[in-house]
């Protein structure tokens, strides 16, 4: 992995979660998920191989992308700004056309990215760090832009968040944003239980209140989403249903993690 960093590393791990269940022919098929793994040698400890992190990371996943094609069939002309992007292939499981994708990481996942991602007149990869607003300015403008915010928010402070928000709220008309948090709770008690430890990660950040984050700005509150919706979990065996059911829809996790809409 050359010289990724403890963050950066992450990105392999909802990767293994998107490959394990693409092979299973369920909830996602993700065939670059597939290839990237069978290329790059990742030693995955027992925590990122669990299956039942698996399935969580690929319902959000498919999570993600059901809104990113429902934003994009109302919104054909947006902008999609997939931030913190990592190895991710939403750009080719999305159903929808799209005018301008632009997958957005850190300069070595961009560099790692391009070893398996051709840009095409409409897809594009750019080198950006989420925590510098003055680097949305050079990205292409639109009158929408779609964004989204997989796996991200946990490593920015809430004043990096407000600096982001602002930043593409002055660049951009309208916004359409989805992003996962962790709660103040869900971020201490990650220390014990967050498979992202296994590669060197030990600082992220939780958020409560969303309107604090949002404070100043146009930007606000919308819907809150839900990680692992009935139809995707009637797509496990029937015994792993139940047991997932009890691990990822309880109200204990909804205490610790989050999946909220925003736009202005």
């Amino acid at each position: 992995m050359g010289n990724m960093t403890e963050v950066n590393k992450t990105l392999y791990i909802p990767l293994y979660g998107k490959s394990l269940v693409s092979r299973q022919h369920i909830i996602l098929d993700d065939p670059d998920a597939e290839r990237i793994l069978r290329n790059e040698t990742v030693a995955f400890r027992r925590k990122s191989k669990s299956k039942w992190l698996a399935y969580n990371m690929a319902m959000r996943a498919r999570v993600f992308d059901d809104w990113t094609d429902n934003l994009l069939q109302q919104n054909a002309d947006s902008v999609v700004l997939h931030i913190g992007c990592g190895l991710d292939s939403r750009c080719h499981r999305i159903q929808q056309q799209y005018r301008e994708w632009i997958d957005c990481d850190l300069p070595e996942v961009i560099s790692l990215r391009r070893q398996y991602y051709q840009e095409t007149d409409c897809y594009h990869m750019r080198e950006l760090d989420a925590s510098d607003p003055d680097q949305i300015a050079g990205l292409p403008g639109s009158g929408t832009a779609i964004i989204v915010l997989e796996g991200l928010s946990m490593y920015l402070t809430g004043d990096q968040l407000n600096g982001f928000f602002r930043a593409v709220q002055d660049k951009y008309r309208k916004v359409h944003i989805l992003m996962d948090i962790y709660t103040v709770f869900g971020a201490k008690a990650s220390k014990y239980r967050n498979p992202v430890n296994d590669v060197g990660v030990t600082e992220l950040h939780g958020i409560d209140d969303i309107g604090s984050v949002l404070s100043g700005l146009e930007i606000h509150m919308v819907a809150e989403h839900s990680f692992t919706p009935g139809y995707l979990i009637n797509e496990l065996k029937p015994a792993d249903r139940i047991i997932f059911r009890i691990l990822f829809t309880g109200r204990l996790y909804s205490r610790i993690y989050r999946l909220i809409e925003l736009g202005s």
